[in-house]
């Protein structure tokens, strides 16, 4: 696995978690493209700041094989990303309205 993939393995693992939680709770809900694109912001902008610490890709790969429990933390957080930025961007527009 290159880095690139691993970026690209959390971006899709943060816009199905926003669409997962989207769709359990209708409240938060801006349909499958808003969820996308929240999923998407959250969990790039969660793995940009929280992958500082050493969770970011090149982290992954800095032995040259997958660190399976980094990658997993990865992933937590890529989740958490796209939950998080799904549940403020719905408020924001409730807000707004």
């Amino acid at each position: 696995m290159t880095a690139s993939l691993i970026s690209l393995i959390s971006i899709v693992v943060g816009i199905i978690s926003a669409n997962i939680f989207g769709f359990i709770t209708k409240k938060y809900s801006l349909g499958i493209i808003g969820n996308s694109i929240s999923g998407v912001f959250g969990s790039v902008f969660f793995i940009k700041s929280i992958g500082r610490i050493g969770f970011n890709p090149k982290a992954i790969m800095q032995s040259g094989e997958v660190d399976l429990v980094l990658l997993s933390v990865n992933i937590i957080i890529s989740v958490l990303g796209g939950i998080v930025a799904l549940f403020l961007i719905s408020k924001l527009k409730n807000k707004m309205n």
